[in-house]
């Protein structure tokens, strides 16, 4: 089975490729093609999973390309992990929009819509080859914001794309593993959209576990997201939520903080990662120690602004593993193998969320098997919850429509719309603003 995986010389590849070297199944990848525009991050990344494959007989092969074409012909599975911009495009989203007093995160905020508008045209793009060259293959999209990305190629290849994210499961494991319970055997009632979402129940043998949780102030104050949006808050909303919502719950005082930073997360990355690069020009450099010391401390200081705005401390060590490979290794085999799973997964909504139409990509449990991933029915969200998914849903639409268009005035609209945006003055000055320093967003007149 081939696996293309885009963004190939990405930062994150050996964590994909770690997880196919442990399976050795019947059905498994047994060639992995990774492309990306820039062949000198190829190289280095191919170096990585090179001393990760070493004592493994049955390791996929590993190519490398930089033509897109090349790698989506015969491809069974296309994971998306791009980055339009690079780490430089990140850091220039989180500036533009601080210097304007709003949140520049990359998928949350003013951040997320510079990011969907420059990424979306190129997303489009790559749907329409595969559904060309690779027509029978699933996509695996990671691409942030992720969302608003898999909402924009679903429009070109239907269900046959899928997106994933990571926080949802480590939020999940996090809550079964205070409440001693087994995170695999663990139903969790999560619903939303990316990065928008909240855990409203958790279920072990058919019993809902989180009132317990909720009802204790000790054991909801001692992990994470406890921590990090205080216990009184999460007992008056009756759930929890995903940690992206620290953007909207406690906005302020998370711009505030990232104003004050040293270096905002984009620029830190930037810097992080262009060391490893240059490193890995060294032929003589340990190439997977040298990752792996390099995402240990990537994982480490992870929201870490906004960890120190609540007073969180230090993550701990088994929320440092990431998870992502692990969900999509999880959907692949679920496919290919109809080893039929339960993933929570970024979806189109069918008839999930009333309040919202059936194309809309919402992000709930999923039942997989070989004909793709289906949604579970949920119970309607709190009219609060309600009211945050449909006004963010709405700017992703005016993303969407203002890349298909063109218009600059649909831009300062999607801008203007968004709930951490509060006026249309600034929504304008971040289109400018945006536009100055992204080339990418020069189709946008």
């Amino acid at each position: 089975m081939k696996l293309t995986i885009l963004g190939g010389g990405g930062f994150r590849v050996p964590l994909v490729y770690g997880a196919l070297l442990q399976d050795h199944a019947e059905g498994r990848v047994t060639h992995v093609v990774l492309h990306d525009l820039d062949a000198g991050r190829l190289s280095a990344v191919t170096r990585v999973l090179a001393e990760q494959a070493a004592g493994v007989l049955d390791a996929p092969e590993v190519s490398a390309t930089t033509d897109l074409d090349e790698a989506l012909r015969g491809a069974d599975f296309v994971f998306s992990a791009i980055r339009v911009g690079g780490l430089e495009g990140r850091a220039n989203d989180e500036r533009v929009a601080l210097a304007e007093g709003v949140l520049g995160q990359e998928t949350v905020g003013a951040g997320g819509i510079a990011y969907g508008l420059r990424t979306v045209p190129v997303a489009v793009d790559i749907a329409r080859r595969v559904a060309r060259l690779a027509p029978e293959a699933w996509v695996i999209n990671f691409t942030n914001p992720a969302g608003l990305v898999t909402e924009a190629m679903s429009r070109h290849l239907g269900d046959r794309v899928i997106g994933i994210c990571d926080s949802p499961v480590g939020l999940g494991r996090r809550i079964a593993r205070v409440l001693g319970a087994n995170p695999k055997e663990a139903w969790i009632d999560y619903v939303g959209l990316n990065h928008l979402g909240w855990v409203r129940g958790l279920h072990v043998a058919g019993r809902d576990e989180l009132p317990r949780l909720l009802g204790d102030p000790d054991l909801l104050g001692s992990f994470e997201e406890g921590k990090l949006f205080g216990v009184d808050w999460l007992r008056s909303l009756g759930a929890i939520p995903n940690e992206y919502l620290h953007y909207y719950y406690f906005n302020r005082e998370a711009v505030r903080a990232y104003q004050q930073a040293e270096k905002t997360r984009g620029a830190f990355l930037h810097d992080q990662q262009a060391r490893f690069y240059a490193e890995m020009k060294n032929p003589d450099a340990p190439a997977l120690k040298v990752w792996d010391d390099t995402r240990a401390e990537r994982e480490a200081t992870y929201m870490a602004e906004n960890r120190e705005t609540a007073g969180a401390g230090e993550r701990d060590e088994d929320d440092l593993s990431g998870g992502y490979e692990k969900v999509a290794l999880a959907l692949m085999r679920a496919i290919a193998r109809d080893e039929r799973t339960t993933l929570i997964l970024n979806v189109r909504n069918r008839r999930t969320l009333a309040v919202l139409d059936t194309d809309a990509v919402i992000e709930v449990p999923c039942h997989v098997d070989a004909n793709g991933a289906h949604p579970v029915t949920v119970e309607p969200l709190p009219d609060h919850a309600t009211g945050l998914v449909c006004a963010v849903k709405a700017v992703e639409r005016e993303v969407l429509s203002a890349a298909d268009s063109g218009s600059q005035a649909t831009a300062v609209k999607a801008f203007a719309l968004h709930p951490l945006v509060d006026s249309v003055n600034v929504a304008r000055r971040l289109v400018e603003g945006y536009t100055e320093v992204h080339p990418g967003l020069a189709y946008l007149r």
